[in-house]
């Protein structure tokens, strides 16, 4: 993975645990569940961040089978 592709994808899992931590304290601490929409954001965000690994993944992969 290029150093500019490691350096996204660490900041986007930067971003999306700071959020997780912020809801799991908002559960635990004041019983309040996040809205719906925050969460489908999130899942988004871990969609596209799998796609942009694994699409790494599969053209290695595919290189080192040559």
């Amino acid at each position: 993975m290029s150093q500019t592709k490691r350096e996204h994808v660490v900041s986007h899992l930067r971003y999306l645990r700071q959020e997780l931590r912020v809801m799991h304290l908002g559960i635990k601490e004041d019983g309040l569940f996040p809205e719906p929409g925050e969460l489908r954001g999130l899942m988004a965000q871990m969609d596209a961040l799998l796609e942009l690994v694994e699409g790494n993944t599969r053209i290695q992969s595919n290189s080192e089978a040559a």
